[in-house]
């Protein structure tokens, strides 16, 4: 074997993101990947939440249970 064999080989250190050498760009992006998820995510949560199911079952030919309360 000769040692531009091991060179090519990938490594931890060959890494750009190791040990913390990340570009302040891909931090960013990284931030706001994230943050754009919390936000989806949470406006999904709150239609999810205030969304009123309809309960009536049937149709309008053949009429079903009302449960709506009195």
């Amino acid at each position: 074997m000769d040692k531009k064999d091991f060179d090519d080989e990938l490594s931890m250190d060959k890494i750009e993101d190791y040990d913390g050498k990340e570009s302040s760009q891909k931090k960013r992006i990284v931030r706001n990947v994230i943050i754009i998820g919390l936000i989806v995510g949470a406006i999904v949560a709150y239609f999810k939440a205030t969304s009123v199911p309809d309960d009536y079952i049937g149709t309008p030919e053949k009429p079903g249970i009302d449960v709506t309360k009195k």
